[in-house]
């Protein structure tokens, strides 16, 4: 049932935002040198590595660090991502992560593959078992802001909790947390 609402969900989305999403690539190609999109490796389901597709909101010479990791990482962004990191909007190709199955609507966020930490302790914790997602219960609960201890009780929490009618509340909480911006680092 999940993959199918995923897979609805995806398909309508796609072609509500068809046109944004041709505006935000050209945008990114017109304002920087590079690519439209960066492929990360991201940690999925049973901790397998897949590329996950975002639009680039910093230049190709940066570290492949999380951001929090970068001494200052305003320096790295490009000049118009900032505005897509606080709208989101540098996350609308991880639609297609959803639609071949890497990814789900809701879960926890995919780690970076050198994200030693985050992983191990979400592979005690049994979350590594769910496909991880565009969003999730700790994204609606601090998103960047949090620790990593606390951000991997939140996804075993969502490992509890799962279920269709959480996964449409954490959308909702999703929605409205990126129309204010809330939690946005950079």
């Amino acid at each position: 049932m999940k993959r199918l609402f995923d897979i609805v969900v995806v398909v309508f989305a796609g072609l509500v935002l068809a046109l944004p999403v041709a505006l935000v690539a050209l945008a990114v190609r017109l304002t920087s040198p590079g690519p439209v999109l960066y492929w990360s490796d991201r940690v999925g389901r049973h901790n397998r590595i897949f590329r996950m597709p975002k639009f680039r909101s910093m230049r190709t010479d940066t570290p492949a660090v999380a951001t929090h990791l970068l001494d200052n990482p305003a320096q790295w962004l490009t000049p118009i991502g900032s505005f897509l990191r606080k709208s989101s909007l540098d996350e609308l190709p991880q639609l297609w992560s959803i639609l071949v199955g890497d990814m789900s609507l809701v879960g926890p966020r995919p780690a970076l593959f050198n994200q030693d930490d985050l992983i191990a302790l979400r592979t005690e914790a049994g979350v590594h078992e769910l496909l991880p997602g565009l969003t999730g219960w700790a994204q609606v609960n601090g998103r960047d802001e949090i620790p990593i201890p606390r951000k991997v009780a939140l996804d075993a929490e969502y490992l509890r909790r799962r279920s269709l009618a959480f996964d449409i509340r954490i959308l909702w909480l999703t929605a409205i947390k990126v129309l204010r911006s809330d939690g946005v680092t950079h």
